[in-house]
């Protein structure tokens, strides 16, 4: 079988995530486990055609703001355009408010946050390769995103159950996982993976694994 190769890209222009070396060293352990290759990096020079043509997937891992210029953006669009697949986690909606693409792509951007809680997550769909292994409700510790600008063509996985915890601002319809194909190429987001203790917790790294899975297309 062929390992496919994964560039995690977690450049911040905003607030930075404390977790973020923990999502990559345990991507790049689930990748030893699931045959797939992490190469990390803060370079937004890295999205140019010819580098990311080596790439089956690209992850956003907590990225923030404005982190690629107009040439890497285009870049990038391309990438997805000729099937490429994309994979954001937590703050990869709290990135690149003035793309709309990259808005579409990821699903949604970040509005605001209530303080760290336990929450009760609704699987809504468990027949994906990253929600198999949950049972139909799943309480989880993290930081919870209200968003904005929600793409209505994407498929949702999970939605949070806003009376379970205190600052939801989405209501009824409050997803937090999800994922579509999007102009050439495969999208997933997941909202959690703020904490350190998230990526020690086997089933957010069953969640990712299941993600990754998909995005490759396996």
């Amino acid at each position: 079988m062929e390992t496919d190769l994964v560039l995690v890209f977690t450049k911040t222009n905003g607030y930075r995530h404390k977790s973020i070396e923990k999502g990559v060293n345990t991507l790049k352990f689930l990748g030893l486990k699931n045959d797939f290759v992490i190469t990390h990096t803060e370079d937004s020079l890295a999205f140019n055609t010819k580098n990311l043509k080596k790439y089956d997937l690209v992850v956003f891992l907590s990225t923030t703001q404005d982190v690629l210029g107009q040439e890497q953006q285009e870049a990038f669009e391309d990438y997805i355009q000729n099937g490429g697949s994309f994979m954001g986690i937590h703050a990869a909606a709290d990135t690149e408010y003035e793309w709309p693409w990259y808005g579409e792509l990821v699903g949604a951007y970040f509005k605001s946050h209530p303080k760290q809680q336990e929450a009760k997550i609704d699987v809504v769909d468990r027949n994906h390769s990253a929600t198999s292994h949950l049972n139909s409700t799943w309480m989880h510790f993290d930081e919870w995103y209200n968003y904005k600008n929600i793409n209505p063509s994407m498929n949702v996985l999970m939605r949070l159950d806003e009376s379970s915890y205190e600052g939801g601002e989405n209501g009824g319809n409050h997803p937090i996982a999800w994922y579509h194909e999007f102009d050439g190429g495969r999208a997933f987001y997941t909202g959690l993976g703020h904490t350190h203790e998230s990526y020690d917790n086997p089933d957010f790294q069953k969640h990712l694994v299941g993600a990754i899975r998909w995005c490759l297309d396996r």
